[in-house]
């Protein structure tokens, strides 16, 4: 199918991490603006805060359901959000946080409709990370930073520089599947603190960290040393801040190739 005219036109926008505060006047304007507005954001308060927007609002979490798959719930939202735009319609599909963070079904959803020739894309909204570089005071800029899902970086053994700010998201479900009723955080903790120690020792202190969604709440943030992290509480939103190690010094070769006379 391809759209040549008429209003198909598929935005999907972010609502921010912290409830409504977060969201843009742009994001704002595209909600009030479509025909029909879908959202997963998980928040009643948002929700009714969209509501307000745009009467048109409906939530794609009922996709959701105990024992189903999380990729068959995805599939079924994108499907969703496309039969809408296929509508000839202007459709904006907020999701909590940024839409393009943690978020499969805003990805694929622009994605399969630019196939279909319908105008589809995505605007920034602030993340978990956002806050979590005002909060606990951190500029990735002063020695890089280095970002990766928990479990992958486990599983797959990503190679890492110790010297640079270490950010691993999803800590407190390392290995959770969809059918799991007997998780126990504490196992994926303690092989994260073994693989983690090798490189930093296991006194090296980490921060556990919680951005709060509330402006009324303040965000979790836990010192702990690595040998007690298995320990410490671990929830699904649970990030794990793992500070550098002294830098090591300049390469002088490079150094002095830089500052060579031209």
């Amino acid at each position: 199918m391809t759209v040549t005219n008429g209003r198909a036109e598929l935005i999907v926008v972010g609502t921010g991490y912290r409830a409504v505060g977060d969201l843009t006047l742009e994001a704002k304007a595209c909600l009030e603006q479509a025909d029909t507005v879908l959202c997963l954001v998980g928040d009643p308060m948002v929700i009714g805060y969209l509501e307000r927007l745009n009467p048109s609002v409906r939530t794609l979490a009922g996709f959701y359901a105990k024992g189903k798959h999380r990729s068959e719930s995805y599939e079924e939202m994108v499907q969703e959000i496309l039969s809408e735009v296929r509508r000839e319609r202007l459709v904006c599909c907020a999701f909590y946080g940024h839409p393009g963070v943690f978020a499969y079904p805003g990805h694929e959803a622009v994605r399969r409709a630019r196939l279909e020739g319908i105008p589809a894309r995505m605007l920034a909204g602030s993340s978990a990370e956002d806050w979590l570089f005002a909060d606990l005071g951190l500029d990735p800029g002063t020695c890089g930073c280095q970002s990766f899902e928990a479990s992958d970086f486990l599983l797959r053994r990503r190679v890492f520089d110790a010297t640079s700010l270490l950010v691993l998201w999803q800590v407190g479900v390392i290995g959770m599947t969809d059918r799991d009723p007997d998780f126990d955080a504490r196992v994926g903790a303690a092989l994260l603190a073994e693989r983690l120690a090798g490189a930093y020792g296991v006194d090296h202190e980490v921060v556990v960290y919680e951005a709060s969604p509330y402006p009324v709440t303040s965000p979790r943030i836990s010192p702990v040393p690595l040998a007690k992290l298995a320990d410490t509480q671990l929830t699904n939103k649970s990030t794990l801040v793992v500070p550098p190690l002294p830098a090591r010094p300049p390469d002088r070769e490079t150094a002095a190739r830089l500052c060579a006379p031209t």
